[in-house]
């Protein structure tokens, strides 16, 4: 979504512009092309030289600095016309006082105002400041001049006190940037995702289940609820919801999750079998943790399969569209082949889980699209954010109707 995007990050001078740093790297891993620009205070606070190496640019400072041979050159409207989206964070009290009533006295506020790209503004400060009317009077003068202001976290202050003032999170600051790229085209889509894998329990202590991680269903579940789709999101684990549109439910075992499943499949028009879900069960569970007896040292569990949840609710299709997963160590494409077929569905993402980089816990996936009657097609390893950036878009492109 980010790739070869041209966002200007405005740091303003308050104890969290080291948090920005964090920020210009990750829009570097995103392939966006970031442009620093630094008020006198921020450069108090961390170097024009550390956040340069980051982006790879020079930092801009200063309004009447030479930067261009060309004497025609005016820094501040080539900034504004290069920016597809401006970043100010962290936006002090003051930098935010400057940008709601029109106020350009250096590189910043001067390019702000000549600005027609969206803007996103981070507050940071102490709650007192933050409280003030007068600083709330400005954001919303900000809301009124259709800037996104971001809501600060609560939390313990660089002060030592403790209240509302902080940066979001990373994930979460990400999160909005990317809402900045992404059209509500799934708008009146209702969408299940499962996520995580299940844990079928053997005692009160120990469980079987697997490796996943759950992010994969997730980061689904999260850019269809950023493109307007209301999202319920089936999962084993927690994880910041990153918008109102999702409906999280937290299963456990395979026989919760379908049970959730018979409760909603009805209403949806998508759902994405990301979970990874235990093929077997303890036939008994224990009532109180095994203990180890010193005279055995093989103990058997008995096992009984668990029902194939994909294949039950495909029985069931009507219109809905219906996509599931094929997590392989070997022969991936056969075998997501027949998985395909067995299963009655629209769409296999089959992914190679031996491969580095790819599958369970990590933060990248190499997917492989299988579907009735065309060719696989083979996506490159990449974040599982654009992962699921790109499936919603080729649902949108090729399926929607």
């Amino acid at each position: 979504m980010l790739k070869d995007k041209h966002v200007t990050l405005y740091v303003s001078g308050g104890i969290a512009a080291y948090k920005a740093l964090s920020v210009v790297r990750e829009l570097i891993k995103a392939e966006a092309c970031v442009q620093v620009v630094m008020t006198e205070a921020a450069q108090k606070f961390v170097t024009p030289l550390t956040f340069a190496t980051l982006s790879q640019r020079p930092v801009l400072t200063d309004n009447f600095t030479a930067q261009s041979s060309n004497d025609d050159f005016i820094p501040h409207i080539k900034l504004a016309r290069w920016t597809d989206l401006a970043i100010i964070l962290p936006a002090t009290a003051n930098i935010i006082a400057k940008i709601s009533n029109g106020i350009a006295d250096d590189l910043a506020t001067t390019t702000l105002l000549a600005t027609d790209a969206p803007k996103i503004v981070f507050p940071a400060m102490n709650t007192t400041m933050w409280e003030n009317p007068a600083v709330q009077k400005n954001l919303r003068t900000l809301a009124l001049m259709d800037i996104t202001v971001v809501q600060p976290d609560s939390g313990f202050l660089a002060e030592g006190e403790t209240g509302k003032g902080r940066l979001p999170d990373l994930q979460n600051i990400m999160v909005e940037i990317y809402k900045t790229f992404t059209k509500p085209v799934l708008a009146g889509t209702n969408v299940i995702v499962t996520a995580g894998g299940t844990q079928e329990a053997i005692d009160p202590v120990r469980f079987i289940g697997n490796r996943s991680s759950g992010k994969m269903g997730i980061a689904l579940a999260n850019v269809a609820a950023d493109m307007g789709a209301h999202v319920t999101l089936i999962s084993t684990v927690h994880d910041p919801i990153s918008s109102p549109n999702i409906e999280e439910v937290h299963v456990s075992t395979a026989i919760e999750m379908q049970k959730k499943l018979e409760e909603t499949f009805a209403m949806t028009d998508v759902l994405v079998m990301a979970a990874a879900v235990s093929d077997f069960r303890p036939v008994h569970k224990a009532e109180q943790k095994i203990k180890k007896n010193n005279d055995e040292d093989i103990y058997t569990i008995k096992l009984q399969k668990n029902p194939d949840i994909l294949k039950e609710i495909s029985k069931k299709k009507t219109d809905q569209f219906v996509v599931g997963f094929a997590a392989e160590t070997e022969n991936l494409i056969p075998y997501a082949q027949k998985k395909l077929h067995e299963k009655n569905v629209d769409m296999i993402l089959a992914n190679d889980v031996s491969k580095v980089g790819s599958g369970f816990n990590t933060d990248t996936n190499e997917i492989t699209v299988i579907q009735n009657n065309k060719e696989p097609v083979t996506w490159p390893l990449m974040s599982k954010d654009d992962v699921a950036a790109k499936f919603w878009k080729f649902y949108e492109k090729n399926i929607k109707k």
